[in-house]
């Protein structure tokens, strides 16, 4: 067997990932999104002051990761989810506010706390 060398352009298809179910990123880059409103009880890791606030996917954050909430809990059996990068306008956390209109809050968020809008 032949064994590829880190620049074979050919070492990707050799040693592709196989994702288990549900481990497939549910959001791309661009997409817009809404933080969802939720007040668990609990330690939280998605900001109040960001909850309910719409904004765009920049990047998925790879691998996958276990959700750190429900593990917490005790609630996790090992799946495995995605975190996205989320751009946030600042019109949309502070709608007076008078910086640039290009200015933006970047926060990455898990996978369970977002919807597409």
């Amino acid at each position: 067997m032949r064994m590829p060398t880190l620049d074979d352009p050919s070492r990707n298809e050799d040693f592709s990932v196989v994702r288990a179910l549900g481990e497939a990123p549910s959001f791309q880059p661009g997409e817009r999104v809404r933080i969802l409103t939720r007040h668990p009880i609990g330690h939280y890791r998605v900001p109040i002051y960001l909850r309910g606030k719409e904004g765009s996917i920049e990047a998925v954050i790879e691998p996958a990761a276990v959700d750190n909430e429900e593990e917490g809990f005790g609630r996790n059996a090992g799946s495995k989810r995605h975190y996205y990068r989320v751009a946030v306008p600042m019109t949309e956390i502070w709608p007076a506010y008078a910086g640039s209109a290009r200015d933006g809050l970047r926060i990455e968020v898990f996978e369970t706390w977002l919807e597409r809008i």
